[in-house]
């Protein structure tokens, strides 16, 4: 599975509104609640916040990908948020916080769980990368650069 896969106009967000990593995670966590994918989405965001008490999800370079798994999915869901002033989000290196990636799997597909969050984690350290997408505004933009890049990748 592609992280353009997950990508879908409806699940991308070029201007996060959230000021704080709690209101950008929620923002991006609300973005599913009438999706088919989700059963429960309290349990979603549940799942993705408790993951975020153990050690911020903020890897540096101005990345977040806050995470969790959950049997409250039917199947791994996916969301990309632009945050143009930046926040704190507790990052590994203390910078703010622009780009973030929510990443939320089912509690059966570790496996697929793990490679996306590798895929991603490796597409995001290109600095080219994370430019191109900071400089992106449109939702459609955004999407055609994560399937673009990822077209560089071997298949996981």
């Amino acid at each position: 599975m592609k992280v353009s896969d997950l990508l879908k106009p409806e699940f991308v967000v070029p201007d996060v509104k959230g000021v704080s990593k709690e209101d950008v995670i929620n923002e991006l966590i609300d973005l599913f609640k009438n999706d088919s994918k989700v059963e429960d989405i309290e349990k979603v965001r549940a799942a993705v916040l408790d993951r975020e008490k153990i050690m911020s999800t903020g890897v540096g370079k101005g990345f977040a990908i806050p995470h969790g798994k959950t049997n409250a999915v039917k199947d791994i869901i996916g969301a990309f948020g632009k945050i143009n002033e930046g926040i704190d989000y507790d990052s590994l290196d203390g910078n703010p916080v622009q780009l973030i990636f929510l990443l939320v799997g089912k509690d059966n597909l570790i496996s697929t769980h793990i490679k996306l969050l590798s895929r991603i984690s490796r597409l995001m350290n290109k600095d080219d990368f994370r430019h191109r997408l900071l400089e992106a505004d449109t939702k459609e933009d955004i999407i055609k650069l994560f399937s673009e890049e990822e077209e560089h990748f071997l298949e996981l």
